[in-house]
């Protein structure tokens, strides 16, 4: 059956995970950070802030500016925002598939909402994607089944005609067990040549 729609992640796969393990650490540096206390605090409030039910300010009143702050919360905004980077040749490969004209295409990604609008609007992926299914817009992220239920429901496809690609094995897994077909995305090289097994 030909693949009609794919999905893709954007953090891991197109860019750079926008807040993830490394990112935080470089915040801890940066603005002398008690590690400790603000990683407890991330791993209370990340939930609700990927799922949209508190806002990206709200978000840094409860892990960085509940003690009161040398620096302004625009600088560790902006200094989150700055973390985004293009994962080499990801980019290319997705104009490639674009290029074909052969495909909807769509994102498929845990963010909240404010980085996932930054990291569309600076790298210019709006211009690629039709849909953009994103856990802060919806209330629900991977690997639950329930994001890819609604990602079916809004392209209204079989997903025996859907390919997701992502960075986790456990993203992977679970749009595996929704039907879709998947790529284990590790570096653009292997993903064009794994592209074409579906082309």
């Amino acid at each position: 059956m030909k693949i009609t729609t794919i999905f893709w992640d954007i953090g891991g796969v197109l860019l750079t995970n926008g807040w993830d393990t490394a990112a935080r650490d470089r915040a801890v540096r940066k603005f002398g950070l008690d590690r400790g206390d603000y990683e407890q605090r991330h791993a209370m409030a990340v939930p609700e802030l990927e799922i949209g039910h508190i806002t990206l300010d709200e978000y840094l009143n409860q892990t960085i500016f509940c003690s009161d702050r040398a620096f302004p919360p625009k600088a560790f905004k902006d200094f989150m925002f700055e973390q985004s980077r293009p994962i080499e040749g990801a980019i290319d490969v997705l104009a490639e598939v674009a290029g074909t004209r052969g495909y909807l295409l769509g994102t498929l990604n845990n963010e909240s909402r404010e980085l996932n609008e930054y990291r569309l609007d600076t790298f210019g992926l709006r211009q690629w994607f039709s849909v953009f299914v994103c856990s802060s817009y919806l209330g629900v992220m991977k690997p639950g089944p329930a994001i890819f239920r609604i990602a079916l429901d809004l392209v209204q496809q079989d997903p025996a005609r859907v390919l997701m690609i992502d960075d986790r094995p456990l993203n992977v897994e679970a749009a595996t067990k929704a039907g879709m077909h998947t790529i284990h995305f590790r570096d653009s090289d292997q993903l064009r040549l794994d592209l074409r097994k579906f082309a």
